[in-house]
């Protein structure tokens, strides 16, 4: 770093600066997420004052850590995996198409005693009926922490924030399948799509999918986003075969 020596300063509980000559040349942060774990990013000017932030703050925080990144940025991936972070998961981002034509979806009808209740309009009672159960499945085979982390557990408990973001799908009175539909402008966001266990293979998520794609595209926009951890070939295979294409990956990383 030159002649002048970097100064690495605790500035608050969850923030790091790195500090050259009275300049602040790289910041760091650790960050709760809503399940309990701790995730890390710095922002540096020079892979050095990277590695200084990143010693003191694993001195500083109980392990195990984490840390999200862009794949495609080989000199961060690199940064992590010099401080000792390894790949937990990857999560592909897909860019899927609202058009009927293009997806194939146009004809796709819920299967018999199966019916869509559209985004918005879904009783909160029954909603959240629906996610605890599957929620409780999630947790008794990969656990609820695969999930995206905008549907991670809160500190209360809860996972369902906004009930107005959900359609879903409906069966003798009982809610059986969900899909969070994230209203980001001109790219909504499909968040999660569940379905009950003993309702697999039925076609009610595709269903749900055909349901959220074809509003959107009768609003005028023309693709979604979803993101979908590598590990789960069924969602993946769900949104490939509507045509959607893989846009960009994150790694999820950790330091045990």
């Amino acid at each position: 770093m030159g002649e002048h020596a970097v100064e690495i300063t605790r500035v608050a509980d969850t923030q790091w600066h790195a500090v050259e000559d009275d300049r602040v040349v790289g910041r760091g942060y650790a960050s709760r997420r809503p399940d309990g774990r701790n995730f890390l990013s710095i922002d540096a000017w020079h892979d050095a004052v990277f590695d200084q932030l990143a010693d003191v703050m694993l001195r500083d925080l109980p392990k195990p850590l984490y840390a999200v990144i862009d794949e495609a940025d080989r000199d961060l991936t690199s940064n992590w995996e010099r401080a000792g972070f390894t790949t937990r998961r990857r999560e592909w981002e897909y860019l899927v198409p609202t058009d009927p034509r293009v997806t194939g979806l146009g004809s796709v009808l819920p299967p018999s005693g199966v019916s869509i209740v559209a985004v918005g309009e879904a009783a909160e009672g029954p909603l959240r009926k629906l996610d605890r159960e599957i929620r409780d499945e999630v947790e008794a085979t990969v656990g609820w922490q695969e999930m995206p982390a905008e549907v991670l557990t809160r500190p209360n408990g809860d996972t369902l924030l906004d009930p107005s973001k959900y359609a879903v799908a409906a069966q003798s009175g009982k809610y059986v399948g969900l899909v969070r539909v994230a209203p980001v402008i001109r790219q909504p966001r499909i968040g999660l799509i569940a379905v009950r266990s003993d309702q697999h293979r039925r076609g009610i998520a595709r269903a749900l999918l055909a349901h959220v794609l074809g509003s959107l595209h009768r609003c005028g926009i023309e693709t979604a986003s979803a993101e979908v951890n590598e590990s789960n070939g069924a969602a993946m295979a769900l949104f490939e075969g509507v045509g959607a294409r893989r846009a960009s990956s994150n790694l999820e990383l950790v330091l045990r």
